[in-house]
């Protein structure tokens, strides 16, 4: 029978969205699931013997006895995705190489890959894998904007799903913005599109079987399109009614224009949302309005995060530092705005250009782009492909690395969880737990985690102890506060870890010679 080795190669670099904290010597752990992979393997025929790796949890089998091995990775895997593919082509592996990365920049791929795939593949899977299966493949195919509708079950039984805090699913892709920087809408496209909701049911009735019990929903904007969300939501909170005690917490990615939507957050809280990643960029209107994020405008910031909190919804806030309009005296002004909001869980990072985003296409015309983007991104958030308008390159780091170690500071982090309780509801209920935590293979993570954090110092020490005690005051608040310290320590992690040593001992296999 044909066989196929799916991988989701490493990232280059530690970060904030990893789980290095937790790695062992039997392997790693992942904050969220590899969809990806997970889904890739859905759409391959009964009868191929199916092999499944996310590196960041074990390593790659480079010696795999397989017909073909498919690599799929964003721009922070770029050089693994290279480095796997050599490593197997001199073994006499066929390779294809699709996802993220490929798609935006196929001509850097190309020399890499046997087979490249780019766009999205339900459209083309059944004519790429009949022709895998006679032999007779192409050396690329086009999978275009696809009706995600015709994607399969993912097949979570082939992943490692103890090693992962949350589940993963996807609802819609695409987004309607158009955010300078975002290289997502290029891959993506702008016009959202959406799964029936019976497959949606589906596919959480799979993640709650192989013991789920937070899922991330990975849409890049999930409420974007409000009347789609709405009948959603409510299959999502009779779902979730539906599990009695076993119900799950959601997590997904939402802009904060859902603020002045009222009934729109009271739905995503009975549903069970617990948490929302948002860009709040920046406080800076002019690089707002640069950046073409003018969601972010319609009411002032500080009205809005207040009124997403205030619904029981904890806020996840990406920051970026290095628009034309940032000054040296916006990480000040950022730095105070973060201290006075209930935002304790903070990614700090430079502005960067990703190739094919109009700010790239911007900056190449202005001569103030310096290399392609992976050189940055396998640095980590705090690098960049820009030449910054108002300040010299190594200032815009530097302060950037500044206030991203302030923000993790232990009284710092404690004053906004702080913040954060005294906006959250007190009449919030929390998600009922099953009672029989012992059983799920993931129930030593937050040990570990309080562990690491306190094994940081006295003062964060006593920071885990003073929020959890705040936080069992309002015991609706507590999931999200279990949130943000298991970020936090992600996020001490990688802040304290030495630069140089970025990869996971034990975890990574010796570099590919090919």
């Amino acid at each position: 029978m044909p066989s196929i080795y799916i991988i989701n190669p490493a990232a280059e670099h530690a970060s904030y969205y990893g789980f290095e904290v937790l790695d062992e010597a039997d392997g790693g752990y992942v904050s969220v699931a590899d969809l990806t992979t997970a889904t890739l393997a859905g759409f391959v025929p009964e009868g191929w013997d199916i092999r499944l790796t996310d590196e960041a949890i074990s390593p790659v089998d480079l010696d795999a006895q397989v017909d073909f091995v498919a690599i799929t990775g964003k721009v922070s895997q770029r050089g693994r995705m290279i480095a796997l593919a050599e490593g197997f082509r001199a073994r006499g592996r066929t390779v294809l190489i699709g996802g993220p990365f490929a798609s935006l920049s196929p001509q850097d791929m190309r020399p890499h890959a046997d087979i490249l795939v780019t766009g999205e593949i339900e459209e083309i899977a059944d004519e790429l894998f009949a022709d895998l299966a006679a032999g007779r493949w192409q050396n690329q195919y086009n999978g275009g904007f696809a009706d995600i509708r015709k994607s399969p079950i993912p097949r979570w039984d082939l992943y490692p799903v103890d090693r992962a805090q949350s589940g993963a699913l996807q609802t819609t892709r695409g987004c309607p913005f158009n955010c300078e920087f975002c290289d997502v809408i290029q891959y993506q496209g702008r016009k959202q599109r959406h799964k029936d909701t019976d497959q949606i049911l589906r596919e959480l009735d799979q993640l709650h079987a192989v013991g789920f019990r937070s899922i991330f929903i990975v849409d890049d904007n999930f409420t974007v399109h409000r009347s789609w969300a709405r009948a959603v939501l409510l299959e999502l909170a009779a779902w979730n009614a539906a599990r009695g005690d076993e119900r799950v917490s959601f997590i997904t990615q939402a802009s904060l224009d859902i603020a002045r939507d009222t009934e729109m957050l009271v739905l995503c809280r009975e549903a069970g949302f617990k948490m929302f990643f948002m860009g709040v960029e920046t406080i800076n209107e002019a690089s707002l309005r640069e950046a073409g994020k003018r969601q972010n405008l319609i009411q002032p910031m500080h009205q809005a995060i207040d009124a997403i909190v205030g619904h029981g919804i904890g806020v996840h806030a990406g920051i970026i530092l290095g628009f034309d309009h940032d000054s040296v005296d916006t990480f000040e002004e950022m730095r105070q705005f973060l201290q006075d909001s209930p935002l304790p869980e903070v990614a700090v990072g430079v502005l960067t250009a990703p190739q094919g985003t109009d700010l790239y296409h911007r900056l190449e015309r202005e001569g103030r782009i310096d290399g392609p983007i992976w050189t940055s991104a396998i640095q980590g958030p705090f690098a960049t492909n820009i030449v910054p308008a108002l300040m010299p390159r190594e200032d815009l780091v530097a302060r950037t690395v500044e206030l991203a170690r302030y923000c993790f500071e232990p009284n710092s982090f404690e004053q906004r969880i702080m913040n954060f309780l005294a906006k959250f509801p007190a009449s919030h209920v929390s998600t009922p737990r099953r009672t029989a935590r012992a059983r799920d293979p993931r129930s030593h993570m937050l040990p570990k985690i309080l562990r690491y954090i306190s094994s940081l110092g006295e003062a964060e020490e006593l920071m885990v102890r003073t929020v959890l005690k705040a936080g069992a005051q309002k015991p609706g608040a507590l999931p999200s506060i279990l949130y943000f310290l298991s970020h936090y320590a992600q996020s001490r992690f990688y802040l304290d870890m030495d630069r140089g040593q970025l990869a996971k001992p034990g975890i990574l296999p010796a570099p590919v010679n090919a």
